[in-house]
C-alpha cells in the first residue's frame, strides 16, 4: 500500500469518527455533576479522579479556565496537585474522555446533599432560593457566592444567570450552623 494511499484511509477514518463523535454529542447532555471523594490528581494529564458513593471512579480532565471554591489559594484548575482529600462537587460538559470540569468546588469532610423541586422564590443575584419539592415541602437554601448553574446549553455563574420561578431544578447542597447552602444547581 502507498503512502498517498494509506494518508487518504486514516482521512477517512478520522471523517468518519468526527461523524460518529458529532452525533454521539448530539443526543448526550451537556453537562453532568459529579460527587464523591478526590482519589487522585494528575496534574501531567490533567485530570482529577473522584470516587462516587457507589464507588465509580470517574476520571475528569481539568483546564486552566475551570473555577475552583473552597480552597485557599487555588482560584483556576491551573494547579490543584496535592489535594487529594475532601469530597468535591465537579460540574463537567462533554462524555467519556472528553468529559471536562467546568467548576470543581471543594467542600471538604462536608456531605453532598440533593434536593429536587420547582423553584419557587429567586432571580439573578439573589442570595436565597426557595425550590418546592415533589411532596409539597418547601426548602430555602442560601446560594454561595461561587454557585454555578446548568441552563441546559451551558454552565455559568449563578449570580449572573440565576433561575426562573417554575423551572424544575436539582440543588447540590452542603449543610454549615443550621442552613442549606447550595453550590450547583442543574435544570432538569
Amino acid at each position: 500500500m502507498s503512502l498517498r494511499s494509506m494518508r487518504l484511509d486514516l482521512r477517512a477514518i478520522f471523517a468518519l469518527m468526527a461523524l460518529v463523535l458529532v452525533l454521539g454529542v448530539q443526543g448526550a447532555r451537556a453537562s453532568n455533576v459529579i460527587t464523591g471523594s478526590v482519589e487522585k490528581v494528575d496534574t501531567t494529564a490533567k485530570t482529577i479522579a473522584v470516587k462516587t458513593s457507589d464507588g465509580i471512579v470517574h476520571v475528569v480532565k481539568y483546564a486552566g479556565d475551570a473555577t475552583v471554591s473552597g480552597l485557599k489559594g487555588v482560584a483556576h484548575g491551573t494547579d490543584p496537585a496535592g489535594k487529594e482529600s475532601g469530597h468535591v462537587i465537579v460540574h463537567t460538559v462533554g462524555t467519556g474522555a472528553d468529559e471536562t470540569a467546568r467548576s470543581i468546588v471543594w467542600v471538604g469532610d462536608k456531605t453532598v446533599k440533593t434536593t429536587d423541586g420547582v423553584v419557587e422564590d429567586t432571580g439573578k443575584g439573589v442570595k436565597v432560593m426557595s425550590i418546592k419539592t415533589a411532596d409539597g415541602t418547601k426548602e430555602t437554601f442560601v446560594i454561595a457566592d461561587h454557585a454555578t448553574i446548568d441552563t441546559g446549553k451551558d454552565i455559568g455563574k449563578y449570580s449572573v444567570v440565576g433561575a426562573e420561578k417554575g423551572e424544575h431544578v436539582t440543588v447540590y447542597y452542603t449543610e454549615s450552623a443550621g442552613k442549606k447552602i447550595a453550590h450547583v444547581f442543574e435544570h432538569l
